[in-house]
């Protein structure tokens, strides 16, 4: 087998991989994307917010306003609105309900999303959620959001 040959192979198999990645973020988007609206996120946000902790909402915030952004890529909002899709849905690994685990997952599947994104993050995004995030959490509380990757047991959802 020639290097040509060994080329022509690996492009192929790249591209049957980009493939299969694109399916499965159009297959998560798909099964999430009717939970997600505007209005059930915020929704959700108002009524699970002291319970979810500053730090999960902020998150959610972050990625809402990003999500409007025409800096971010169809890939990406895809993935935005299945993860905040998932965060809206009743149905999902661990119902909401359990206490401390209920939204673990919830902040888990958040914070995967913003870490592939966070690149598109800008300050404007990060001032437009710390002012929605002043709505439900005093200044105390929402300090422990601003280290957003930190895991900080202080702010673990319950």
């Amino acid at each position: 087998m020639n290097a040509l040959n060994v080329k022509v192979s690996s492009n192929r198999y790249h591209s049957e991989r980009k493939k299969s990645i694109l399916l499965n973020i159009f297959y998560c988007h798909q099964k999430y994307k009717d939970k997600f609206t505007q209005q059930g996120f915020f929704d959700k946000i108002q009524r699970v917010a002291k319970r979810a902790g500053a730090k999960l909402v902020y998150v959610a915030l972050i990625l809402y306003y990003l999500m409007q952004s025409d800096k971010v890529s169809l890939k990406d909002k895809a993935i935005i609105i299945g993860a905040l899709g998932y965060l809206i849905s009743p149905l999902d690994a661990v119902p909401d309900a359990i206490p401390i685990a209920g939204l673990s997952d919830d902040l888990g599947v958040l914070l995967y999303v913003l870490n592939k994104v966070w690149s598109s993050v800008d300050d404007d995004m990060k001032k437009q959620a710390r002012e929605k995030l002043s709505k439900w959490f005093d200044d105390d509380e929402m300090e422990v959001a601003e280290d957003i990757f930190t895991e900080d047991t202080a702010d673990t959802p319950v």
